[in-house]
């Protein structure tokens, strides 16, 4: 695959370059781990923005549509906010920002949680259900079923990942086990 950046072609790869510096330098032993960090961070901007211009004549950003899927999926279409940032693994000032953008567009609306006073639900609208689904309809079609990945590939990125995840207490294995990843 041939590196791409602000549509040109790098003649090297930037990451490779810098693992080079870093043994050149002396620091041989870190030298792997930033290279996996710098990777990752890549590859998370990458698929990001294949995400957010597949999103973008929904008028959504990622965050926007995960909170949208996530309400799609709950069973009544609503969630406590406190909630939705566990859920979404966001500190609850995200939520309040994306729930007020979303707010604002008609896609979801607040209502006081019916037996607790303090908290306040967030609830999706039928025009937020209309567009999570027509924008999944897409994600799925541009992004998902396409990662850039063979299908072995993308399970061994996932196994390891989740792995990573867990041994940094991200999550517990849930019993019974899903589907391993």
């Amino acid at each position: 695959m041939v590196a791409k950046r602000a549509g040109r072609t790098l003649r090297i790869d930037p990451i490779a370059e810098a693992k080079r510096q870093w043994v050149e330098h002396g620091w041989t032993h870190a030298a792997p781990g930033m290279t996996v960090v710098t990777s990752i961070m890549r590859a998370q901007q990458l698929m990001l923005a294949r995400v957010e211009q597949t999103l973008r004549p929904f008028g959504l950003t990622f965050a926007r549509y995960e909170m949208l899927t996530l309400l799609h999926f709950s069973r009544q279409g609503r969630m406590p906010m406190a909630s939705a940032a566990v859920r979404l693994q966001v500190h609850p000032t995200s939520v309040t920002n994306t729930v007020d953008r979303l707010e604002a567009s008609g896609l979801v609306q607040r209502e006081p949680h019916p037996e607790d006073g303090r908290a306040t639900l967030v609830v999706l609208t039928d025009a937020g259900r209309a567009l999570a689904v027509e924008a999944t309809e897409a994600l799925n079609r541009e992004v998902f079923e396409q990662p850039g990945l063979s299908s072995e590939d993308a399970d061994t990125l996932v196994s390891v990942i989740a792995r990573m995840r867990r041994d940094a207490g991200d999550f517990a294995d849930p019993r019974p086990a899903p589907e391993p990843l």
